[in-house]
């Protein structure tokens, strides 16, 4: 994962709650820069991470993802008291994705994908766990007529309270139920051993092997007294975790393909 620095603060985002920005890179490039210091906290930069790198080793279209050093000097130049206090509190190591300039939201009514991509994306979503894909907020944008994935950061729920343990990784996802495009993931049982099987441990830690170690370690923090001592043992817990999803799949397949006929 490349790292950049920010050299300039162009807009806010403010659709979203953790007001993203618009920011330039020393690279020349423009990218949304997700702060660490809003109220999602490192978690959700880590969940950007993690999620969009497993998303990436599944063949989806997800915008080049990259660490990003914000100065908090910057928050000099900004007039807003908000932003100023959000890129102060952010000094340092960030997370920013790369702009996908004239993309526009994707809308269920008017854009076509196919049952293919449909089915890959849930399978995707149920088994990061992202609760951000509902018909209200797609988190998808339309770019050179192909959707892309964006915005992984409500991803991941299982690790805002945990302590590395293994629980329950087969339970259906019920958020997973309100996804804009489970009617149309016909196809699970095609696409699931083809995805699972793209998903090997070693893959998994080349994913966890780009999130850096002070986010793990601000993260653990909450838990001193569990087992995630270590960045190394930190990342692998999320394998752990995964791995033992991805091997009781069954269950949760079967509770997503239940779904899908039911709204057929």
């Amino acid at each position: 994962m490349r790292t950049i620095t920010v050299n300039r603060y162009v807009t806010p985002l403010r659709e979203g709650g953790s007001m993203p920005a618009v920011v330039e890179g020393d690279d020349l490039g423009v990218y949304v820069l997700k702060f660490r210091g809003a109220g999602q906290g490192v978690r959700a930069l880590m969940a950007e991470i993690i999620a969009g790198g497993i998303a990436r080793a599944l063949g989806l279209p997800v915008p080049e993802i990259v660490l990003a050093q914000l100065d908090p000097a910057l928050a000099q130049t900004e007039p807003d008291p908000e932003i100023q206090d959000l890129v102060r509190a952010s000094a340092g190591l960030n997370v920013a994705m790369d702009y996908l300039s004239g993309a526009l939201n994707f809308d269920p009514a008017v854009d076509v994908v196919t049952s293919d991509f449909a089915s890959r994306l849930v399978w995707f979503d149920t088994l990061v766990g992202n609760v951000d894909r509902s018909a209200r907020n797609t988190n998808l944008l339309v770019w050179h007529r192909q959707p892309w994935l964006i915005d992984h950061g409500a991803a991941l729920t299982f690790h805002h309270a945990w302590n590395g343990t293994v629980a329950q990784p087969a339970k259906p996802f019920a958020p997973i139920f309100e996804h804009v495009l489970l009617a149309q993931a016909t196809e699970l049982a095609d696409v699931d051993r083809e995805l699972a099987g793209r998903l090997a441990p070693g893959v998994l830690h080349a994913v966890l092997a780009n999130v850096p170690d002070e986010f793990l370690q601000q993260a653990a923090a909450d838990h001193a007294d569990g087992p995630l001592t270590t960045p190394a043992a930190h990342r692998q817990a999320y394998v752990d975790n995964f791995t033992a999803r991805i091997a009781g799949r069954d269950v949760w397949l079967a509770a997503l393909q239940e779904a899908v006929h039911g709204r057929a």
